[in-house]
């Protein structure tokens, strides 16, 4: 969705985040436009780019409803959704249907979001996938991340988060966000694409564990197991690094109980094979 800052003295801090320097196209520059007839003449993604194609093609036909602003971040930067789009999400259904919100000019605040992650979120309602986007190896049959632009270069796999003051990796903070606003599909196009990361570093990856674990239900069994495994398939890594000890001394968290249990898991499997 479009997007604008209310205070242009406030974008220093979001830009350090070095999102801004990047070359690819950001979806708030292909948001709502007066001229939708131009939107007719682009290239179409390939039916086979995303698992969920299908259900972005159900919701452009129905973009004539009211366009509801958002305004998202301590920045307070504004999107704007049209609110049908919006209303696929249960959340933002009781926001735009319960409250008692101006019918002329609806307008919903999200101090708590990180601008960076809802744009993803709002390029995802109306597109079914999210940058960098899924896209299909026919060689391989297999899934893979699209590349930078040109087909070169990586894609910046985390984000700087400030309710952390530091960096998560961004599908993780997806997923969170996917699960509190009630987007089931949505999570698992991010547990997918977080499954395809690699070289991530065990502070960012311990860091990213932490989230999930404070912004998940206890009955999460998806992305909580994802990183017990991860860290698993990792010990050795691990079990060498100072930031895992320095994590598991600090505690708070149901973790490392939890990664206790699936490490024990794991040694019965393997003595039972043996």
């Amino acid at each position: 969705m479009f997007s604008r800052n209310v205070n242009k003295s406030q974008t220093g801090s979001f830009s350090r985040s070095r999102r801004d320097t990047r070359t690819k196209s950001s979806f708030r520059e292909h948001a709502v436009s007066k001229n939708r007839h131009d939107r007719s003449h682009r290239k179409a993604p390939a039916e086979e780019s995303s698992p969920l194609s299908k259900y972005a093609s159900l919701l452009f036909p129905n973009l004539t409803s009211q366009i509801v602003t958002l305004v998202v971040g301590r920045e307070q930067r504004l999107f704007a959704a049209h609110e049908d789009v919006l209303c696929h999400s249960p959340y933002f259904q009781t926001a735009l249907r319960s409250q008692f919100l101006d019918t002329t000019n609806k307008r919903i605040s999200l101090p708590d979001e990180e601008p960076e992650i809802f744009s993803s979120v709002l390029e995802y309602l109306y597109k079914g996938d999210y940058y960098p986007r899924l896209v299909h190896n026919k060689r391989r049959n297999a899934w893979e991340l699209e590349t930078g632009d040109a087909g070169t270069g990586g894609v910046e796999s985390t984000v700087y988060h400030h309710g952390v003051d530091g960096e998560l990796l961004k599908d993780t903070v997806i997923y969170c966000t996917a699960e509190k606003y009630g987007l089931e599909e949505l999570k698992k196009v991010a547990l997918r694409k977080q499954g395809l990361q690699s070289g991530i570093q065990c502070s960012t990856i311990l860091a990213s564990a932490r989230y999930a674990y404070a912004n998940t239900p206890d009955t999460d069994s998806k992305l909580r197991a994802h990183y017990l495994a991860l860290i698993i398939r990792s010990r050795s890594t691990f079990k060498r690094s100072g930031t895992m000890q320095l994590e598991m001394h600090a505690g708070g968290s149901q973790l490392f109980f939890d990664l206790f249990v699936a490490l024990c898991n794991h040694v019965d499997d393997v003595a039972s094979i043996a």
